[in-house]
């Protein structure tokens, strides 16, 4: 036993000394203007780090991936929205470090502090910048703190936030310090090896913990879920059940210990791999690759590494390490006037919220917010040339800041291509009635700005895709790996019929547990203008009354919302609805207000009690539509500082106040939802599934634009050849 204890101890203390060395030699170095300490081949500790990987080596960026720029510590802004440049990081991670003095502080999220709305929209190229400032969440001594620093004058202006519950978002470094803290704890140690683990193959990643009442309160807490990392790169396949650590983040210590597994098997490792060398079964490889060629160049152009021009369109884009990216002023070239009309002026992912359906204790808080509990941007990781993003595409980088305001390069963070599948925008044939054949096809090609954001076990692909007729298509595609829950079962003969499992048996002794996956978008529509309004265009039965043969016929009613709580919307199939942003104080030669609709898809609706601390924490998700009247400050639909919060931030207390939103500077809110009954075609990777919505013209042309779009030629193409074989 005293040989045990030796060892163990001489196996914490190599911890400690690892992770020390770890931070000395991976963190980034202090404030420097030299672009060598600001590249993710130096800063690995937040370029190939998220809440789901082991810290690893570096992987330099594949020669095939076309940069837009590689020295970022040249940069300007060029544009009132433009994302904050690393020199004006560098500033104002100076006036940070100045206020907190003395004070051990982190810094929580460091941005650009968006000028006012009117102030953008009065903007012109030429014109000086706005008064550049940065909005940055910190904490120190157990407070949180909402600041707003001038970047040239330093001056502080600092918010009250005591009315609101919650932290922010964790930072990078909070993750990977607490990895390690289980291993601290003797009983956890203990209960490990008496499983039969070695502590060596053992990775425990953090979780948020949700809340689920008072006494969670005053403490920032993680709870940790352990796995077997032996014999295959696919962990999560490997869960050691039952173990939940609860830790307080702050003091980085562990609060209590959930030990309610040992009789459960850790699932075996045959199998599982995910990577190709891995010997799974025999490698289907096409023997002809496909791929889309531009040997010309692009038909976008990327002006000031941030304003987005192709075809019709133009909008601002800027990488958000809460949101993924920001989609700012987009608008559209009205073909038959040249004149460039606003469609939006500003969309992003709000909140995402992906509640598992197990009440069982080290499962019943897995209810995700990981937009304001990670950040979606801050886990987008550099993309992969070729698979991830076609051949065509260009690639963006993000700046963003470490803990200490030290900014980073997170490089090829989102990609920018045109898109053609061989789609058409439109097509016809006439010959009967004309007397000769008249045949008429216009290519669908669009316009794809994509990230892909790695939260834990999930992948998140997001597509804003532009089209030339007006429309904008958002999809998000969930793909990765099913978190699993560890089972003695091998088999459903062996489970009783009124057992309740939460999800299904994918394989020997693992569940695939039932969930959701909700995204909220903030969609700020300002259709030829700022004052808009929402109409429901309301489809339903109408009698003829012996007037016709017929007996009924659908009608259509339009009804302008008044106030907020007229535009939550719940979609009913049975009941349905199409559901416009209109400008009332413009109308087309014939007379309609000029338009767009969103048309739902991705319509899944929670299930959960209103009453339920998740679904109030995410009561976004109540409706799959919202309007609320523009307020800058109501941005985050699950709320400000969304860790642990109570739920008196979000977006249904925000409609709730029933504000006018008639022809006044709205809103729209969109929920996509999904609802995942695993099944085993998902083990031991899942298969990407889809779902995206519309906004669509609606009246917003004088006719339909594709018909000024020019169809392709066989002359107008690349003659592409195979390359000669090495």
């Amino acid at each position: 036993m005293e040989g045990k204890n030796i060892r163990l101890c001489f196996f914490l203390i190599f911890s400690v000394v690892l992770v020390t060395l770890f931070t000395v030699f991976n963190f980034p170095n202090q404030i420097s203007d030299k672009s060598d300490m600001l590249m993710c081949a130096t800063n690995s500790a937040w370029c190939s780090a998220s809440k789901n990987r082991i810290l690893r080596p570096p992987t330099t960026t594949p020669a095939a991936a076309p940069l837009l720029r590689n020295n970022h510590t040249e940069d300007v802004p060029h544009h009132p929205l433009d994302p904050l440049t690393v020199s004006e990081m560098n500033k104002v991670q100076k006036v940070i470090k100045s206020k907190f003095a003395g004070s051990v502080y982190s810094v929580h999220s460091l941005v650009l502090e968006d000028p006012d709305k009117s102030v953008v929209r009065a903007w012109a190229k030429g014109d000086a910048l706005p008064t550049r400032k940065a909005s940055v969440m910190a904490r120190s001594a157990g407070t949180n703190y909402l600041l707003t620093v001038d970047v040239e004058s330093g001056d502080v202006v600092e918010h009250d936030t005591s009315g609101i519950s919650g932290f922010p978002l964790v930072t990078l470094e909070d993750m990977q310090n607490v990895m390690s803290v289980p291993f601290t704890n003797a009983h956890f140690n203990r209960t490990i090896v008496e499983r039969g683990v070695d502590l060596n193959e053992v990775a425990c990643l953090p979780f948020s913990p949700g809340w689920f009442g008072k006494n969670e309160d005053g403490r920032r807490l993680v709870k940790l879920e352990c796995f077997t990392t032996k014999d295959t790169a696919n962990f999560y396949m490997r869960p050691i059940e039952g173990i939940i650590i609860v830790t307080d983040l702050d003091a980085m210590e562990v609060v209590e210990i959930v030990d309610k597994g040992k009789h459960i098997p850790i699932p075996k490792a045959a199998g599982s791999d995910y990577r190709l060398n891995a010997e799974n079964s025999a490698t289907i490889k096409l023997a002809s690759p496909i791929s889309m060629e531009q040997p010309n160049g692009p038909n976008f152009v990327i002006e000031n590494d941030h304003l987005v021009k192709w075809a019709n369109w133009e909008f601002h884009l800027r990488p958000d390490p809460r949101s993924g990216v920001m989609i700012s002023e987009a608008k559209m070239r009205d073909p038959d006037t040249g004149v460039l009309r606003d469609v939006m002026y500003q969309g992003f992912a709000s909140e995402l919220f992906v509640p598992y359906m197990d009440p069982e204790e080290a499962w019943y808080f897995k209810t995700y917010m990981d937009a304001g509990e990670y950040g979606f941007g801050l886990q987008a990781l550099a993309l992969d040339p070729l698979n991830d993003c076609p051949r065509n595409a260009e690639y963006m980088d993000a700046v963003f800041a470490a803990s200490d305001g030290t900014p980073y390069v997170r490089e090829n963070m989102v990609c920018i291509f045109e898109r053609y599948s061989g789609d058409a925008a439109w097509r016809h044939t006439e010959s009967p009635i004309t007397g000769k054949l008249i045949r008429e096809a216009r290519p669908k090609v669009s316009l794809v700005a994509r990230y892909v954001a790695s939260l834990a076990n999930y992948d998140y692909v997001m597509d804003w895709e532009f089209h030339a007729d007006g429309l904008i298509h958002i999809k998000v595609s969930l793909t990765g790996i099913v978190i699993v829950k560890g089972t003695s079962y091998v088999n459903m003969n062996q489970v009783n019929a009124d057992e309740e499992l939460y999800g299904t048996l994918l394989s020997d002794n693992i569940i695939g547990v039932v969930h959701d996956h909700y995204v909220n978008f903030y969609l700020d529509m300002d259709i030829d203008g700022s004052d808009n309004s929402f109409v429901n265009v309301h489809l339903q039965r109408e009698y003829t009354k012996g007037k016709s043969p017929r007996m009924s016929y659908m009608k259509v009613n339009k009804t302008v919302a008044k106030t907020e709580k007229e535009a939550q919307i719940k979609l009913k199939l049975s009941d349905p609805s199409e559901f416009h942003v209109v400008n009332p104080n413009k109308h087309t030669k014939v007379g309609n207000p000029v338009g767009y609709k969103v048309v739902p898809a991705g319509t899944a609706a929670s299930l959960l009690d209103p009453a339920d601390p998740p679904q109030k924490r995410s009561a976004f998700t109540n409706n799959q539509i919202w309007v609320t009247q523009y307020n800058k400050s109501e941005q985050w639909s699950g709320g400000l500082f969304a860790y642990q919060s109570h739920g008196e931030d979000t977006l249904q207390v925000w409609s709730d106040r029933d504000r006018s939103i008639e022809n006044k500077d709205i809103v729209l809110w969109y929920t996509l939802g999904f609802h995942h009954v695993p099944c085993q075609e998902d083990y031991p990777i899942m298969p990407t599934v889809s779902a995206g919505f519309d906004l669509k013209p609606v009246n917003f042309f004088e006719r339909n634009p594709v018909l000024r779009i020019a169809p392709y030629v066989e002359s107008d193409l690349p003659v592409c050849k195979a390359a000669a074989a090495a």
